[in-house]
């Protein structure tokens, strides 16, 4: 009988030799959510991902995949998921149209099933008039289009995507968002990982992992609302020697650079401003307004991150 939730992973566990890669890593997503897993390069995303999708076994934990556990059926899961890795698995010398002829047979459809599909998700990814076309000859972000309409030609009902939009613009990255939104719209579960802030906030909740632990996950709202810490915002001249001052300042607890800004983090109900202009002034820097802001989800992933540093330091 079907449940409410696609995945579910309790303690899973990667080890390779001594390096421990994924440690005891637990989340559950639901059906027809889309599902981030935000971290670092090298925080332990695709190699979760691998284990899920059937590609790499686990050295401790379990998990399941639409019912279907990831060590005893793995073979079983890979008919049921869509898979696209970070490197595009395409064949420049074959058109938009034989590669999906290619995809089409490997997922075992007929050539009338492929036929069908590639023009529906040809249509959805915006590539309808490009079927002919080489996709040696297509830019990035249209080579990421063809990639998903690939993953999902078999019309899987979960949908994995291992940091789909990395390396292409920004406008390619907001459409790839649109098309996912549809997707999800249309029932699909999308668990999609991504160091891209902005990104994340399109998920309907988050994962975030760093060396191989979950550190944090709920809501991009709720993971900005859960920070301990009041987040005050300035633009200070110069903006380097003000963050050095900054963080020197009792009361100050984080302070970081955004853009051309200052964040600083404070107890909730300590007025950091006094204090911080104070500092500023006697090192010769121009504060400007010193104001609380609202925490961004940059704001909250760096905080994570650097309270997960200070466990491990610890520990």
């Amino acid at each position: 009988m079907p449940t409410s939730e696609a995945i579910v992973v309790e303690g899973l566990t990667r080890d390779f030799g001594k390096f421990r890669a994924v440690d005891q890593v637990s989340f559950r997503v639901h059906r027809g959510e889309i599902f981030g897993f935000l971290g670092p390069n090298g925080a332990g995303k695709s190699t979760t991902i691998r284990m899920l999708c059937g590609l790499l076994l686990p050295s401790g934990g379990r998990g399941s995949v639409a019912g279907l556990d990831v060590v005893a059926e793995n073979r079983r899961i890979k008919q049921v998921i869509g898979y696209m890795s970070q490197r595009f698995s395409l064949y420049d010398d074959l058109t938009v149209q034989e590669n999906l002829a290619f995809f089409g047979g490997v997922y075992g459809l007929s050539p009338s099933q492929v036929a069908r599909r590639a023009d529906e998700v040809l249509e959805l990814v915006g590539l309808s008039d490009r079927r002919r076309d080489l996709t040696g000859t297509l830019a990035g972000g249209l080579r990421q289009r063809l990639a998903l309409a690939s993953a999902i030609l078999h019309q899987p009902e979960i949908l994995f995507l291992d940091e789909p939009t990395s390396g292409v613009d920004p406008n390619s990255r907001r459409n790839f968002w649109d098309i996912i939104g549809d997707m999800a719209a249309r029932g699909v579960t999308i668990l999609v990982t991504t160091h891209y802030l902005d990104e994340a906030e399109y998920c309907d909740r988050l994962v975030l992992i760093y060396q191989g632990r979950v550190v944090a996950q709920g809501s991009p709202q709720e993971l900005k609302h859960s920070l301990p810490s009041q987040v005050w915002g300035l633009t200070p001249e110069p903006l380097a020697p003000a963050l050095e001052i900054a963080r020197q300042v009792p009361g100050v607890t984080e302070a970081n650079i955004f853009g051309d800004s200052l964040h600083v983090n404070a107890a909730p109900h300590y007025d950091v401003a006094g204090p911080l202009a104070q500092a500023l002034a006697a090192g010769g820097v121009k504060a400007g307004v010193i104001a609380p802001i609202p925490a961004s989800l940059e704001d909250a992933f760096i905080s994570y991150i650097q309270a997960a540093k200070g466990q491990i330091k610890e520990n």
